[in-house]
This record gives structure tokens, C-alpha cells and sequence, in this order.
């Protein structure tokens, strides 16, 4: 199961909203096989922790928050919930992902899990699963399910890893393809096409060494984000008496098939944004539509949050993928930085390791780069030649671990778009 890169959509998969995302050619090898014992329990190991783990269904496993055997568990007791007692089994995963670093190791061992124990369990040749997940996409919303613990169509949910996440990661991991850049929205659910990187460029990802967990602290911060747009959501379907799942839902209400094309046309995002600010201050002020859902948001975190959500869904991604379409990388740039400066400024997700790797990768001439992932740490991909990405990838590297509190942890690694996840 492969990890992923979020090429643009900042934290607008759970509001249903749009992402430009893609695999990478690393990620996980997870393997099941039964063994006798009890129906509902598993073995777990992993090459990179020592030891053997003993998971049951029905019992809550004592372990610290964050440990890889409690997303494992997860799995087990979800899939237990939905289908019935599996067999007992054992699960082997081995990795070339880097953990906690933003390219969603957590997600892809819930992903590949969930594939391998399904597989094994002879659930994913049911009537039942065919029925439901007839498609990758289907595949990815489910597993993204199991990971946020929220019902999936006839599925019913059940407590997830405690992160409110959306089905991003797990679109990227399923239903990409190699050489492509996945175009994807998530209210509905739906692939809406893809973009072909061509070979001559790659990316290349720093790992900034601060870890990009979604545990105690970070995990509040991360869910925070999630909560204002819920919270909004609310207030709008009581406000109109509607009953919009998401604030994507709420916004088409508004602008109907015009969202099938960028907000804002033609309007230039390269100056900085105003953050904090009343209601005109935004260039999305400039679409008298917005009004009437931008006004139910308070000055501030609230209204930052909700336009960041707009430029970044309806504006930022849709310039994006039409940029990358015909071959225009200048204007891809331009709102690839304009996401990096609203993460900043808007989402306020980024710690000042992932705003130096992204200033260090604009002097050494990268075409552009973005941080990724959960925020409050993890990685920044650059686009560039890939004639010259290993030379690039060292030079990075060696840039920022002169920068202050730069983690001797940091890594380096080139990529291309890579396929989806595959059974072996």
C-alpha cells in the first residue's frame, strides 16, 4: 500500500471538497495468513517495531496512543463490527515509508490492513462488500471510515483512531495511477480525472524530522480544523432549514454548476492575503454569492478557516489541474504558493521547519513546492527536473540542517507519481 503525496487541497477533503493528490512509489507490504486460534484475534509484527502483538476484537488494547498496533486494531474491530468474527490470523508489515512523516503511514497501515484481512476472510468476494465498495473509490471512502469512525453507507461506524480526517490519504493510496496526479472531490465521492506528470519531472520530498503525529496535542490541533467547519455546517443548515453534509455541499447550493469551474476568474491571488480580517477583506468578498455562508463565520479563526477551505477547494485546486492540463507550470506555481501562504496565514497548520524547507526549495530553484499532510510537522514536496532532483534532493537537504532547530532526522527521498495499491 502505497503512501501518498497531497499535491494541493489542504485539509478540504473532510469538508468535501477538492485534491490534487497522487501515490508515491513506496509505502507498506502488509501480509495475512491464518493461524489456528481464536476467531477474532490477530498477530501483529512489524519489521520496524520489535516484538509480537496480541490484538482481540473485542478488547481495547493497552498501548500508548499513536502506536501502530492500535491502527491494526482498529481494522479488526471495525471489520468484526461490520461482518462477523474474522478468523484468526497473523499480520506482517514491513515498510520503505518513513513513519510520521506526513505521507501517511497511519492511513496506509489502515488501508493495507483492511485489504489483507478483508482478502483473507473472503469478505471483499461478498455480495455484501461487492455491493458497497463496487469501485477503488468506494474502497478509499470505507477505509477512510474505519480511520475516522464514521459510518460508510450500510456500514455502521464505530470509534476510529480519534483523528476527523476525511478519505484523501486513502484515495491516493487506491485509486491513483502511475505517471498520473489523481483530480478528486468528496461530496459527492467522486474521481474527476487525472493529469499526466511527464517524465522529465519529479518530485522530490524532505522529510522535515519534526514528526507529523496526530496524537494528544497535535491530534486536538489537527481535529480543530474539522470542528470549525462542522460547526459551520451546522449553523447553515439551521439557518436555511437545509441538510448540506459539508461545507462543499453548502457552497453548491450557492453557485450551483458554476463550481464546476474555478471560483473567481481571472482574479490575481499572488498578492498576500489578509487573515483575521471583516468579511470584505477577502477577494472571495468579490463573489456576492459566498455571502450568505462567509457572513454565518466570525472575524478570525472562523472566517479564516471557511476562506481558506473556498480559495483552496474552489479556486486553488480547480487553477491548479487546468495549469498542470496544458502544461502552463508557471501558473501552477503561482497557486501552489498561494496554498503554502494560506496554510500559513489561514489554516495555520505549519511549524517553522516546514515554512524553511518550502523558502529553501524556492532559492534553489524548484519550479514550486508545498508543505503536506496533516500539518504541525511531516514534509514539503518540489517539483523539479528530474534530470537534476538528486542534486537538488542533497543540496536541500544540506541547506536545512544548517537552519536553526532543524532535526538531524531530516530526510530526502525522489519520487514519481506512483500506482495504487495491489495485492502481491
Amino acid at each position: 500500500m502505497p503512501g501518498r503525496i497531497e499535491v494541493l487541497g489542504k485539509h478540504t477533503d473532510y469538508g468535501g471538497g477538492r485534491v490534487l493528490v497522487c501515490a508515491v512509489d513506496r509505502g507498506l507490504t502488509v501480509r495475512a495468513e491464518e493461524i489456528p486460534g481464536s476467531p477474532g484475534t490477530l498477530e501483529a509484527v512489524s519489521e520496524a517495531y520489535p516484538g509480537t502483538l496480541h490484538l482481540a476484537a473485542g478488547t481495547i488494547p493497552e498501548l500508548p496512543a499513536g502506536h501502530w498496533g492500535r491502527y491494526v486494531h482498529t481494522v479488526l474491530a471495525r471489520l468484526t463490527d461490520n461482518f462477523g468474527p474474522l478468523p484468526a490470523a497473523r499480520l506482517t508489515v514491513a515498510s520503505t515509508l518513513p513513519p510520521a512523516s506526513g505521507m501517511s503511514s497511519s492511513s496506509a497501515v489502515i488501508t493495507g490492513a483492511a485489504m489483507a484481512l478483508a482478502d483473507l476472510a473472503g469478505i471483499s468476494t461478498s455480495e455484501t462488500w461487492t455491493a458497497q465498495l463496487p469501485d477503488r473509490m468506494s474502497l478509499a471512502g470505507y477505509a477512510a471510515s474505519i480511520e475516522n469512525g464514521k459510518t460508510f453507507k450500510s456500514f455502521a461506524g464505530r470509534p476510529g483512531v480519534g483523528t476527523s480526517g476525511g478519505s484523501l490519504d486513502h484515495t491516493g493510496m487506491l485509486a491513483s495511477e502511475a505517471g498520473q496526479i489523481s483530480y478528486a472531490q468528496f461530496d459527492p465521492m467522486r474521481l474527476i480525472g487525472r493529469v499526466p506528470l511527464g517524465q522529465e519531472w519529479s518530485f522530490v520530498v524532505a522529510v522535515s524530522g519534526v514528526l507529523a503525529e496526530k496524537t494528544g496535542a497535535a491530534q486536538e490541533l489537527y481535529n480543530r480544523g474539522p470542528a470549525l467547519l462542522n460547526a459551520l455546517v451546522e449553523r447553515w443548515n439551521t439557518r436555511t432549514g437545509r441538510a448540506d453534509a459539508s461545507v462543499h455541499a453548502a457552497l453548491r447550493s450557492l453557485v450551483g454548476e458554476d463550481l464546476e469551474a474555478p471560483l473567481l476568474p481571472g482574479v490575481d491571488l499572488t498578492t498576500p492575503l489578509p487573515a483575521g480580517g471583516a468579511l470584505g477583506d477577502s477577494p472571495l468578498a468579490l463573489d456576492e454569492r459566498l455571502a450568505p455562508l462567509r457572513a454565518l463565520a466570525a472575524d478570525g479563526t472562523e472566517r479564516d478557516r471557511l476562506d481558506q477551505f473556498l480559495l483552496e477547494s474552489a479556486v486553488l485546486v480547480p487553477r491548479a489541474h487546468d495549469a498542470l492540463a496544458c502544461g502552463d507550470l508557471d501558473a501552477f506555481a503561482v497557486a501552489t504558493a498561494t496554498s503554502q501562504q494560506l496554510a500559513e496565514t489561514h489554516l495555520r497548520n505549519q511549524v517553522p521547519q516546514t515554512l524553511e524547507l518550502a523558502r529553501i526549495a524556492g532559492q534553489l530553484g524548484a519550479q514550486a513546492a508545498s508543505a503536506f499532510g496533516a500539518g504541525f510537522g511531516g514534509s514539503v514536496w518540489a517539483l523539479v527536473p528530474t534530470a537534476d532532483a538528486d542534486e537538488f534532493a542533497a543540496a536541500w537537504r544540506e541547506r536545512y540542517l544548517r537552519a536553526e532547530d532543524a532535526p538531524e532526522t531530516a530526510s530526502v527521498l525522489v519520487t514519481r507519481p506512483g500506482a495504487p495499491g495491489r495485492r502481491v
